[in-house]
């Protein structure tokens, strides 16, 4: 049949495909070689994210770009995305119809086209053909797309892709040099037997949303929510550990510039503010697999992670909210206030101790 190469390269080929923004370009581009006349085309999957709900990808047959739509999930960043967002931008393209059709689940991919001209008979075949083809390489697809959001999710970006890209064993490490965050709420105990339940998971949100989110904003990455305590690092990847140090220091400020604002949104309801304590340290790591032999955990572990975490105890001593490891200080060229050696529990060496000016 004249669509044969088209179904061959979706039995053959297709699943190969490295995600969805290639497999939309290049199917497209086989039924255009296969005579059906198509202007544009989308195709949206759900993604099983915290703030994404699906994805959409928009393919123009002139110029063979493709660009993204992301639809947020409730409680996400911003509105969702309709679920004719690709079918209005198909109609927006070419002014024709559209012809769509589901493959798969009810609630799973849609694939749409448009064409350069109205689209006959044999064409719309064609399309229906090529959509009951996909079927299985988009399920691989979205295979793929629900590990990787999970465990982007659970681990981190980087610490996602060293667990795709490695055997499940705990033997499997590296030594790895990061800027490390330390950071720790105080007196958490305390709000949890006070407060009602809902309440504590609400504040442990707000808190977490904003050292997170200051972490992610500086090229960071979150290995560990502990209680309610966070571990963060910031590889480095140049010569110089300079940006990596200068980057951990810009998200904890950007950190307590807004646990300042949230403790302020929390006075004016008549809750407590919330009291916490930073740590930066620069050193080595092993990163990689830990844990029994049938039960892993992806973490970072090794002495620069006890000093972090121990700097963070010494906080509330010195009245200071953000404490810096002498190893850090000496990486980069930031205003920092000497605070003296002092001993840290379980740290063999006395450790130089700065902090942040105040602002």
């Amino acid at each position: 049949m004249h669509l044969f190469p088209t179904l061959a390269w979706l039995v053959d080929v297709a699943s190969d495909c490295p995600g969805a923004d290639r497999l939309l370009a290049e199917l497209g581009a086989h039924l255009i070689a296969d005579g059906v006349p198509l202007a544009a085309g989308a195709l949206t999957l759900e993604v099983p994210h915290p703030l994404i709900a699906k994805r959409t990808w928009l393919w123009r047959a002139d110029n063979g770009s493709v660009i993204e739509a992301l639809g947020f999930a409730p409680g996400g960043l911003a509105p969702d995305l309709p679920n004719d967002a690709g079918r209005r931008w198909l109609r927006e393209v070419a002014g024709g119809e559209v012809h769509e059709d589901a493959v798969g689940r009810a609630d799973g991919p849609l694939l749409g086209w448009t064409g350069s001209r109205p689209l006959s008979a044999d064409d719309i075949e064609r399309l229906r053909q090529a959509a009951r083809f996909a079927a299985t390489p988009l399920a691989v697809l979205a295979a793929r797309a629900t590990l990787r959001a999970t465990l982007d999710a659970y681990l981190g970006k980087r610490s996602a892709e060293r667990v795709l890209a490695a055997p499940l064993r705990r033997d499997l490490g590296e030594t790895i040099q990061a800027a490390l965050l330390y950071a720790d709420l105080r007196n958490f105990t305390t709000l949890s037997e006070t407060a009602p339940p809902a309440q504590v998971i609400a504040a442990l949100d707000a808190w977490f949303d904003r050292t997170a989110g200051a972490v992610h904003a500086f090229g960071g990455e979150v290995l560990k929510f502990i209680g309610d305590g966070v571990l963060a690092i910031f590889p480095v990847v140049e010569a110089s550990p300079r940006r990596a140090c200068d980057a951990a220091l810009r998200a904890a400020s950007a950190a307590e510039a807004g646990m300042a604002y949230l403790n302020a949104e929390r006075q004016a309801q008549g809750l407590p503010p919330l009291a916490f304590g930073v740590a930066l340290h620069l050193g080595e790591m092993l990163w990689g697999n830990i844990g029994a032999a049938n039960r892993l955990d992806f973490t970072a572990i090794g002495p620069a992670v006890n000093l972090a975490s121990r700097l963070e105890g010494l906080c509330k001593r010195l009245g200071r909210t953000v404490l810096v490891s002498g190893a850090l200080a000496a990486e980069t060229e930031t205003p920092l206030i000497a605070l003296g050696s002092h001993p840290l529990r379980g740290i063999a060496a006395p450790c130089e101790v700065f902090a942040l000016a105040e602002t």
